[in-house]
């Protein structure tokens, strides 16, 4: 199967969605999960506004979309940047993929779709090396992680990943510095000013993340292990063979596969250290795990390993579908 995502015609798309669907065959026979928790920033609120009382073939559908619109967006990302020596649709496959290993991973949630704000963010790191204007493009960025900060609470830990991606990419500056932290800082201010004009100030609460240090799991049972297991051997895999062409690339491209390591380095504790957060806050790793992934199903000529990678994925998929659908 692996071999179908390999070529960069365009009727991979196609095979995409075939795989989204089959990937997420549980919702022709369970209704779709929405998860909301109103404390954890504006999304989950727009989702209980607007989506908890719509119909499931609806849901359904949107979930296809999310999914879709970001396993395509992050391929095309990863290929104009040449961040991969060949043209193919590998990163979306995994993408897709993974997004069945889960159950929390398998539902609608304001972290699934903070994936697109993170993507975006990643978007405009990955220009900052040689950009002849970089202190609006780092004002833009803090302005947006600030903004992702407001819609879902966990990606605070976003602004580790800005400091230590400008540290990374460009030579030391304290005015860019100053400048990405301003923009992180003045949508709170006009929050603020907004809140305390309107005599809402004490409301502010609501917008701002809170640390608490817990496990995200209070029952795992022994399949969540072993699809955690898998996902880190996977990403071992991937990290093999993104190390056997790393240094062939030219200065950029390596720039940018360090912003996606920091990106996957620090995302990872997210789950971990902001209260409410779960397994459903773990999907903020899948765009870095499936685009290092993707190396492992992308490069070997031989195609083992990809299609051992893809079959175990399947098997756990398998599972995890019917676990949802007795629920």
């Amino acid at each position: 199967m692996v071999f179908l995502f390999r070529d960069k015609s365009i009727i991979n798309i196609f095979f995409l969605v075939l795989l989204s669907i089959a990937v997420h065959t549980h919702l022709f026979m369970s209704t779709p999960i929405l998860l909301v928790d109103k404390s954890d920033g504006v999304l989950s609120i727009l989702l209980a506004t607007y989506l908890t009382n719509v119909s499931p073939t609806l849901l359904f559908i949107t979930y296809q979309l999310i999914i879709l619109l970001q396993s395509i967006r992050l391929n095309m990302v990863l290929t104009d940047f040449r961040m991969f020596q060949s043209t193919n649709y590998a990163t979306a496959m995994t993408y897709i993929l993974f997004t069945g290993i889960i159950s929390q991973w398998c539902s609608i949630s304001a972290a699934l779709i903070s994936n697109s704000l993170v993507l975006w963010i990643f978007i405009l790191l990955s220009r900052l090396y040689n950009n002849q204007t970089p202190r609006t493009l780092l004002f833009n960025i803090g302005m947006l992680v600030s903004l992702t900060i407001i819609a879902y609470h966990p990606t605070a830990i976003l602004i580790m990943v800005i400091l230590f991606a400008l540290a990374v990419v460009r030579p030391f500056r304290i005015a860019e510095w100053i400048l990405l932290l301003m923009g992180v800082l003045l949508p709170y201010y006009f929050l603020a000013a907004y809140l305390f004009l309107t005599d809402q100030l004490a409301t502010i609460k609501q917008y701002i993340p809170f640390i608490q240090f817990h496990f995200p799991v209070i029952h795992p049972d022994q399949w969540l292990w072993i699809s955690l297991g898998y996902l880190f051997f996977a990403l071992i895999i991937g990290m093999l063979y993104w190390q056997k062409f790393i240094n062939r690339m030219v200065i950029q491209i390596r720039k940018n596969w360090s912003v996606m390591l920091v990106l996957l380095l620090i995302l990872v504790i997210a789950p971990f250290i902001f209260t409410g957060a779960g397994m459903d806050t773990a999907i903020l790793c899948l765009i870095p795990i499936a685009a290092f992934v993707a190396n492992a199903f992308g490069y070997p000529r031989r195609l083992l390993v990809p299609n051992l990678l893809f079959w175990l994925a399947i098997l756990l998929v398998v599972h995890n579908n019917w676990e949802l659908i007795k629920k």
